[in-house]
């Protein structure tokens, strides 16, 4: 009998999962099932760019799949039942339910409106491809000096304002931010960033909280009035909904608690990566919800899963941060160099020379989840009859 892995989601995370687990065990041993909606893969860090006109390559998964073994399952995922080990999803020819020995969780994340009135029906998002595409369409219809304004001072927010202010110099962009503009930054690159915000013309409302969203205006705490043809909101993101509903053991916010190598610590035969986990990384501190973070927990879970079923030893992928690449248009980056557990240094690369390497990490990112095992063997390995593993001696500590 074939064991059972369904992988659910295939945005950064669950594709690197699902092709790695592919590439090392062997096809004949394992039938490795990718539930997604949509047939080409997303390139969510790159939604800024789509939103204002610009083309995306198409990155069809029958083509980075192909030969892997891996079945696309093109379906909307409507539940999990943790106990039972099955899935429910809607596709084509309707719903029904896919049976699992081993689950990988990964339908990531959404935008959030973290509750302010009028954001569902007055402000556009970019946190997923059709967010993008509508929030084009509506900037694409603006004329010459409509005002613009982002909220949301992280770097999605920062993003987003810079794309929109370079690809569209004649709108009077601004961006609210709770706190100070790239405040997270080392004096070099708050600098920096301040310096393109001036060359593009963006207005930076700083220590300024949104409390309402209207047609064509936000209101701020202090109940200021900012003008805004078109509001983008982008202050974090909000997991998908459908872990909370299950009997898995999940956060307040419902992301799945996972030990050290992102197995659910209340249902093994789950593992949940990316977006959808409560990870921790060095000093104990959560992971970030970021591509940043998603690559090393699908390494950590498909390696984990892969010892696991061949009776190896357990990983140990070291989760850590290095920069933050942040892209300030087409012309312009900044890479804020940081610390493991994610705190800025002195040191940052800015000008044209980051917006080099930023691009080169967008593509290095969407490469490798057509090529999961690189700097690896390619060796398959032959998964071990569950009572041999069962009496196997441990290698290592979860």
């Amino acid at each position: 009998m074939q064991h059972r892995i369904i992988v659910l989601g295939a945005g950064y995370t669950g594709a690197v999962a699902a092709g790695r687990l592919a590439r090392r065990l062997r096809p004949e041993d394992v039938a490795i099932t990718l539930v997604n909606a949509e047939t080409d893969f997303v390139e969510r860090v790159r939604m800024h760019q789509l939103a204002v006109g610009q083309s995306l390559k198409p990155r069809p998964f029958a083509e980075m799949f192909a030969g892997t073994g891996v079945e696309l399952k093109l379906a909307r995922v409507a539940g999990v039942d943790a106990d039972r080990r099955t899935v429910a999803v809607t596709g084509a020819d309707g719903a029904e339910e896919l049976a699992y020995d081993t689950l990988v969780y990964a339908l990531g994340s959404g935008w959030n409106d973290q509750g302010v009135p009028g954001t569902a029906e007055h402000a556009e998002q970019i946190a997923s491809r059709p967010g993008a595409l509508r929030l084009r369409e509506r900037l694409a219809a603006l004329d010459a000096g409509r005002p613009v304004v982002v909220v949301g001072g992280g770097l999605t927010g920062v993003e987003a304002a810079t794309e929109i202010a370079e690809a569209r110099p004649d709108l009077d962009v601004a961006l609210v931010a709770r706190a100070g503009l790239g405040d997270w930054l080392s004096p070099k690159g708050g600098r920096h960033l301040r310096k393109v915000f001036g060359k593009l013309g963006i207005t930076a409302h700083e220590h300024t909280a949104v409390t309402a969203v209207e047609a064509g205006r936000v209101t701020t705490a202090d109940g200021t009035s900012i003008p805004a043809a078109v509001t983008v909101w982008t202050t974090g993101f909000a997991v998908h909904p459908i872990a909370r509903a299950t009997t898995l053991e999940v956060t307040g916010t419902g992301q799945i608690v996972v030990d050290r190598t992102m197995r659910s610590v209340s249902h093994p035969d789950v593992y949940a990566i990316g977006d959808a986990a409560m990870a921790m990384g060095p000093g104990d501190k959560p992971l970030r919800m970021s591509c940043a973070s998603g690559g090393f927990t699908a390494w950590q879970a498909a390696d984990a899963i892969v010892a696991r079923l061949t009776g190896g030893k357990l990983p140990n992928v070291p989760i850590r941060y290095f920069n933050q690449c942040i892209s300030l248009g087409r012309r312009e980056g900044l890479i804020q160099y940081v610390t493991a557990d994610d705190r800025a240094v002195r040191a940052a690369l800015t000008g044209r020379t980051a917006a080099v390497y930023k691009e080169l990490v967008c593509k290095g990112a969407a490469w490798s989840v057509a090529n999961p095992m690189f700097g690896m063997p390619a060796r398959r390995r032959r998964v071990v009859p569950e009572p041999a593993r069962a009496t196997a001696p441990a290698t290592a500590q979860a």
